[in-house]
């Protein structure tokens, strides 16, 4: 019989054991995207940008063809971000790019959380290819997107299968945080919460501003 021991297991993300990579989210790869839509797809890169950003998340953010096809990068992502580098690529595999896999080893680390477009192309290609290489990958759902919902699934399920692990948007930023004792980055998170977590960061704004209450207490 095991026994119980008031520690966090050890699948669960830190900030400083993982990189975040955030792939192609650009104008023309958003404009076929339909397993989510623009609005909610913009709201949930700009969360998980914003929660990496905010608790010192190594990051590499690609693009693919910027200046010649696919356009600029998300501004939620990349006002995250403003000392970052874009690494631009001509490979539908990030994974398949010389100047990321560089970023990779600078940093070196062995989990990698990816999020971006498409979910069977861009997200697939280095999702298998970093589990091949040993690494273990978590894939933000919610901060993917495809073709179509069939695509998007079928994509999921086919990383699931090879061993990579789903997880949402808001479950990035609150695995970051995971005690609300942890009072130097509670406002961050909150107020993360508040802008782009949903009908969660409006029971946030409710609660403080009319009871003053805190997650903390």
């Amino acid at each position: 019989m095991p026994k119980a021991s008031a520690k966090p297991g050890a699948k669960l993300l830190k900030p400083d054991d993982h990189i975040l990579v955030m792939i192609d989210f650009q104008s023309q790869m958003s404009f076929a995207t339909k397993s989510i839509d623009a609005v909610t797809l913009r709201n949930n890169a700009a969360l998980v940008a914003h929660a990496a950003a905010g608790f010192g998340v190594s990051t590499i953010l690609t693009t693919v063809a910027e200046k010649s096809f696919s356009g600029p990068m998300f501004t939620e992502i990349t006002a995250a971000f403003p000392e970052e580098t874009l690494l631009d690529r001509t490979s539908m595999n990030t994974w398949e790019d010389e100047a990321v896999i560089a970023r990779v080893n600078e940093i070196g680390k062995g989990r990698i959380v990816l999020s971006g477009l498409w979910t069977s192309v861009c997200i697939v290609g280095p999702a298998l290819s970093a589990l091949d290489q040993g690494f273990e990958v978590y894939v933000i759902a919610d901060a993917c997107g495809d073709v179509s919902e069939e695509a998007h699934e079928r994509a999921m399920e086919r990383m699931v299968q090879a061993g990579a692990r789903p997880m949402t948007s808001l479950q990035y930023l609150l695995e970051l945080q995971r005690d609300w004792a942890r009072t130097g980055t509670y406002e961050l998170t909150t107020g993360i919460a508040k802008l782009y977590g949903g009908a969660y960061g409006l029971g946030i704004i409710y609660a403080k501003t009319m009871f003053g209450a805190s997650e903390a207490h």
